[in-house]
C-alpha cells in the first residue's frame, strides 16, 4: 500500500518533473522501493536525470522528509554534491 507521502511524491514526479507513469510503475515494482529508495531507483535505471534527482531531493527535504529517507540518503546514497561534481578517475585517485 502506498503511504500519503509516497503518493505526494508520485504526484510531484508526474506533474512537476513529467516522469512517465510507466517509469514510476516500474520503479514501484522494484523490491527496494519499500525502504524509501524510489528516487535512487529511478536514477539508477536512467529514468531521471541528475538535475531531476536533485529536484526530488529538494522536494523531499521540504515536504516529505522522514527519518528513514534522511538516514539512507546520508549513509548509503551519493551526496548531491558528489553527483554534481564527481571526482575524476585518474591513476592518482586510486588507493592501493
Amino acid at each position: 500500500m502506498i503511504s500519503t507521502k509516497q503518493a505526494q511524491l508520485i504526484q510531484f514526479l508526474r506533474w512537476e518533473l513529467a516522469i512517465p507513469a510507466s517509469s514510476i510503475a516500474m520503479a514501484l515494482r522494484h523490491p527496494e522501493q519499500e525502504s524509501g529508495q524510489l528516487p535512487m531507483i529511478l536514477w539508477q535505471y536512467g529514468l531521471v536525470t541528475l538535475e531531476q534527482l536533485d529536484k526530488i531531493f529538494d522536494w523531499l527535504e521540504q515536504f516529505g522528509n522522514t527519518p528513514d529517507l534522511k538516514s539512507q540518503h546520508q549513509s548509503g546514497s551519493p551526496s548531491r554534491e558528489a553527483t554534481r561534481n564527481p571526482m575524476p578517475l585518474t591513476s592518482s585517485s586510486y588507493v592501493a
